[in-house]
């Protein structure tokens, strides 16, 4: 495959991508690092106390607590994941420490905290009050003490739709002028999740997969959807065989629709990006956008692909 030199490209999920590409795009235009540039991007969402899936003012679990999840990718080799942060804001930088300085993949709870603090990362407090009201209003409802294995209470719905920038887990995927490919991800998982629920986010081929010679791809939406069947990895290994970043998609898409019992509204949604630039997105659902910076600018884009349509 031809590998892809001189026009760099970053792309993140959902329309609060936005903020991450307004961070991390400077970044690649000066003709700085890809690993640089998506962990910038990640940094910027993790900190915005508006998003309430990511970072400060991250969704509580069932118990009340902000825990975060995120992993960061060069290659097979170079790559990490921490799981379960509750006193620091930026998992992806954790685990490019991680990444950069350990051999493992994936650190979690008060041993990645403990590593955390080891490394001069500061402690900041998650919770806002936003946040904190939210949870105690799911609290207080019976009817949403099963949120956990449900679609979303429609207030919360309501409250999506208004504030477009918030939604999910921010995914990234970019390529520099020399042509390395980068991918992080961040969240703070699913709302009122279980006390100790791990996502696909911090999970090396399930929410984030990167081959340099290949591809990478990121994925968001429920996470046991992913994770149940590597998705991130399957659309990497598809476009070994052969496929455009589409059809790898697609392929993923089909793979989860035949080995789950789908409920209404579920979303797998996945950003493909080839070695040589060319890229695409879709998910199981409509809904999906990115935010996507190019020598050209930035702009939203809808998902190209919309499972079953």
């Amino acid at each position: 495959m031809r590998r892809h030199m001189g026009k760099p490209i970053l792309l993140s999920t959902w329309a609060f991508g936005r903020i991450a590409n307004a961070a991390g795009w400077p970044v690649l235009l000066r003709g700085g690092k890809a690993i640089d540039a998506v962990e910038r991007a990640c940094v910027a969402v993790e900190s915005d106390p508006n998003v309430d899936s990511v970072g400060i003012g991250g969704t509580p679990d069932a118990s009340g607590k902000i825990t975060l999840d995120g992993s960061i990718m060069l290659s097979p080799e170079k790559s990490a994941g921490v799981a379960c942060i509750s006193n620091y804001a930026h998992p992806v930088s954790i685990a490019r420490k991680v990444m950069e300085k350990t051999p493992h993949k994936l650190l979690v709870c008060e041993g990645a905290e403990q590593f955390a603090a080891a490394n001069g990362f500061k402690k900041e407090k998650l919770m806002t009050k936003e946040a904190l009201e939210w949870w105690k209003k799911w609290k207080a409802d019976p009817k949403r003490h099963g949120f956990h294995r449900s679609s979303l209470h429609r207030e919360q719905q309501a409250v999506r739709r208004k504030i477009a920038k918030v939604h999910d887990t921010v995914g990234v995927l970019g390529i520099d002028r020399t042509g390395t490919l980068a991918g992080a991800c961040s969240t703070s998982g699913w709302a009122f999740k279980l006390a100790g629920r791990v996502g696909d986010s911090p999970i090396i081929g399930a929410g984030l997969y990167v081959d340099p010679k290949v591809g990478a791809a990121v994925a968001t939406g429920k996470g046991e959807l992913m994770m149940g069947v590597c998705a991130t990895f399957l659309a990497v290994e598809r476009m070994r065989m052969g496929d455009s970043p589409k059809e790898a998609i697609r392929a993923v898409l089909e793979r989860v629709d035949s080995s789950y019992k789908l409920e209404k509204k579920q979303q797998c949604a996945l950003i493909v990006l080839r070695a040589d630039g060319q890229w695409s997105c879709g998910g199981l659902i409509k809904g999906f956008s990115l935010a996507v910076s190019t020598d050209e600018g930035t702009q939203l884009a809808d998902a190209q692909l919309v499972f079953g349509n």
